[in-house]
Formats: structure tokens, sequence, C-alpha cells
């Protein structure tokens, strides 16, 4: 799957990274709480949440994350947009809610980086 599928599968639209569609994407998840990202996830492609602050993006930075998906809506600020930029990062917002987007995520095939999974 590549970003470009996620994009498409959540009928998301890109706020930043669109020379990043073509990466391939292995693994996914979801939270809003960015210590358990830091915790309890490894090798994540893809980060959906629907907390909206800097540290989401220095989270993602120091996770190997390619692409957030903002659920909900969501649209991060400018200082938000210049730090993906300059850290390689595609940014995406969807109108669904996490439970729905990571769920059709799964559907699609895409699992979580979670060795329990």
């Amino acid at each position: 799957m590549t970003v470009k599928d996620v994009k498409e599968i959540l009928n998301a639209r890109v706020l930043a990274g669109e020379e990043l569609m073509d990466q391939e994407v292995r693994s996914a998840c979801g939270s809003d709480m960015m210590s358990d990202v830091l915790a309890f996830f490894k090798d994540q492609s893809v980060l959906l949440t629907g907390l909206c602050n800097p540290q989401v993006m220095r989270t993602a930075e120091m996770m190997d994350i390619i692409c957030i998906v903002f659920v909900r809506g969501k649209i991060p600020d400018a200082q938000m947009l210049s730090l993906a930029g300059r850290h390689g990062l595609a940014v995406m917002t969807t109108e669904l809610s996490m439970f729905t987007a990571c769920g059709i995520l799964y559907e699609a095939g895409l699992r979580g980086g979670n060795q329990n999974e």
C-alpha cells in the first residue's frame, strides 16, 4: 500500500507532502496519546490521530512515521505543516472518525506494527 492508497481509501485531503504519495506504507497506528505511540508501537508508517499540536510532528519524526492522518476533519496549523515539510512527512485530513478510519485501513490490508497483532 502507498500513501496515495491511504489517501484514496480514507477520502483524505493532502495538506503537505504531495511528493510523498508513492512511498510505501507497511503499518499503521491510531492514537491521541503520543506517549502510547512512543512506548508501544514500532515500525509505524502511518499515524492516525485527532491530536492537533506540534508534539505529533515530533513524535512522528522520532518514530520514522512517513504519513500523519488527522481524523474528524482536524487541520494542523501553519507551524505544524512547516515542521512536516522540514521532516519530510505527508500530512492529510479525513472527515472520518479514528475508529472508522482505522477499521477501513485494516479491512484494506494495512496492519499495526505491534507484534501482538
